[in-house]
């Protein structure tokens, strides 16, 4: 899922050592500060826990991803001795649910960009 960097083997080759997750929030909250650095001290002061939270569930986000690639979006179950069923993963769930409080804080974030960086971030996103 992108989390590993390439580093040079003894081989002379390459092999890719994966990040933790507290290194790929860190990543990610680095990115996030510079492109809210343009604002106040006292705006920046409230956007820092948002820029915390976003970058923790971005991470988690990609992480709960790669599960449920993995391992399906349902999980079997049994009630009783005949009942039988799918339901949705407990991954899933938490995915779904950290999707919508993430697309809240990002919303929140990008209003307080000023204008000019918003359009200059929403070019920036479609070039990702």
């Amino acid at each position: 899922m992108g989390s590993g960097i390439p580093l040079p083997s003894r081989e002379g080759g390459c092999c890719w050592v994966e990040r933790t997750k507290e290194e790929r929030i860190k990543k990610e909250l680095n990115r996030l500060k510079r492109i809210y650095r343009v604002l106040t001290p006292n705006k920046l002061a409230i956007v820092t826990p948002l820029l915390e939270n976003a970058a923790f569930m971005k991470v988690t986000l990609e992480d709960l991803q790669k599960i449920i690639n993995d391992n399906g979006c349902s999980d079997e179950y049994q009630n009783g001795a005949n009942q039988f069923g799918k339901k949705a993963s407990a991954d899933l769930q938490a995915y779904n649910s950290l999707i919508k409080n993430y697309n809240t804080v990002s919303d929140r974030l990008e209003k307080l960009l000023p204008p000019e960086q918003r359009k200059s971030r929403l070019k920036e996103m479609q070039d990702e």
